[in-house]
C-alpha cells in the first residue's frame, strides 16, 4: 500500500475540508459529512502508524542487597 507520510497528510486535509463544507451549509449532508470524517481518520491513522513508539529508556542502577547489621 501507500507509504508516503506527506500523502496521508494531505488526506487529512482533504477530509477536514470535506467535513467543514459539509458542516457549513444550512442543509447538512450527513453522508458527505461521514464520508468527510472518515477520510480524515484514515489520514490520522496512517500518520500515526509511522510514527516509531517511544523507547523507554534502560537503567543502568541496579538494586544493590543491603544487609541487615545488628
Amino acid at each position: 500500500m501507500l507509504k508516503s507520510p506527506k500523502l496521508y497528510y494531505l488526506f487529512i486535509v482533504i477530509g477536514a475540508v470535506i467535513a467543514i463544507y459539509a458542516n457549513a451549509k444550512e442543509q447538512q449532508n450527513v453522508l458527505v459529512l461521514i464520508f468527510g470524517i472518515m477520510v480524515l481518520m484514515f489520514g490520522l491513522f496512517k500518520v500515526q502508524s509511522t510514527i516509531p513508539s517511544k523507547k523507554e529508556k534502560e537503567s543502568f542502577v541496579e538494586s544493590e542487597i543491603i544487609d541487615e547489621e545488628e
